[in-house]
């Protein structure tokens, strides 16, 4: 329809105009809508939301809830990860530079600079309970791995108790794996209604934020290094990444979506996905918050559920039932037969 560009959907797909809203909730309640209903919204077609139904032109079919998911997850994941690398190497120069100063003593303003290097656990601390003690409003938090020992729990829940009191509202992203854990269940329902939790199949490496205008990351792999940052362009940015990972991850108190294929748990079509982008168990692992040995467990029964006799095969498997992302019409599920797919003829 004519006046009806691109420009008048400046948004992405986490974030649909009104109008897209209701056409593409209407395309997911029914299976299909006729194209005449999409001429105003171009934006469903551009994000690849909608495409046409191959067996009638003359009608759109959605792509699925859990494939714009994936796809935007994705997008968010290589987002963060670029902007890691970029980190990294500002604290390299960082590093460089300052050595550049020999054994100069700093004055007594560098403990106010964008970038602080806070090497030890016992400086971490400190530096922790001073941002909680200055913190009035919000704190924002990513805890990546599995499930949440008790241990590291206890470390951080008398700043959390201190914050609760003062009436700073916390929000906390986790992975799926975490919902298994009883002992952060037990430190959701000790905190009430001050901590709201979401979880997500993989998230980027640890990250607090108070009052959106002082974060530490980790600096090093054991973590025995934090860098503290009040640069306000870098808090900015983590804010950011924090938000749009938060509309894309799922209430703690709300169940995982159904993947909509017999027999696959929604922690498996993660698996596949990593799988499919070509990712070793170990860094599957990794990503999601599990063992190794978990790992090849949920691998091996999908090879069983999806009847593949090698890991060639089950990239095969994968792929035609569309659990490496790939487009697949969402109109009903899909159901694998008792014995694998049949062999092509």
């Amino acid at each position: 329809m004519a006046g009806h560009g691109a420009q008048e959907h400046p948004h992405g797909a986490d974030r649909l105009c009104a109008a897209g809203d209701r056409v593409y909730s209407r395309a997911v309640r029914r299976g299909r809508v006729p194209r005449r209903d999409a001429e105003p919204v171009p934006c469903l077609l551009e994000l690849a939301l909608l495409h046409p139904d191959p067996d009638d032109m003359d009608w759109l079919v959605p792509t699925s809830p859990q494939e714009v998911m994936n796809r935007l997850l994705r997008g968010v994941y290589d987002e963060v990860s670029a902007s890691q690398r970029r980190v990294g190497s500002a604290v390299e120069a960082f590093e460089f530079y300052a050595g550049l100063g020999g054994r100069t003593t700093p004055s007594a303003g560098t403990e106010g600079t964008a970038i602080r290097v806070l090497d030890g656990l016992s400086r971490i601390q400190a530096a922790m309970d001073e941002a909680t003690q200055a913190c009035t409003a919000e704190v924002l938090t990513v805890q990546p791995g599995g499930i949440r020992r008790e241990a590291e729990l206890s470390e951080g829940l008398h700043r959390a108790l201190a914050l609760r009191g003062r009436g700073v509202r916390m929000r906390d992203l986790y992975t799926h794996v975490a919902r298994h854990g009883q002992g952060l269940l037990n430190y959701l329902e000790l905190m009430g209604d001050a901590v709201e939790a979401r979880t997500l199949d993989e998230v980027i490496d640890r990250l607090i934020l108070f009052d959106r205008t002082v974060a530490f990351v980790p600096a090093n792999t054991d973590r025995t290094m934090a860098l503290e940052l009040r640069h306000p362009a870098l808090v900015a940015y983590l804010v950011t990444v924090f938000e749009r990972l938060w509309r894309l991850a799922i209430p703690l108190t709300a169940p995982l979506p159904d993947t909509g294929i017999e027999g696959i748990s929604h922690r498996e079509q993660s698996i596949a996905a990593l799988l499919a982008e070509g990712h070793q168990d170990a860094v599957i692992a990794e990503r999601l918050g599990i063992s190794v040995r978990t790992a090849r467990a949920h691998i091996a029964r999908l090879s069983e559920t999806l009847g593949a006799a090698s890991r060639t095969q089950l990239g095969v498997r994968i792929a035609q039932v569309g659990l490496d992302g790939s487009p697949r019409r969402a109109s009903a599920p899909v159901t694998l037969p008792d014995r694998g797919f049949p062999t092509a003829r």
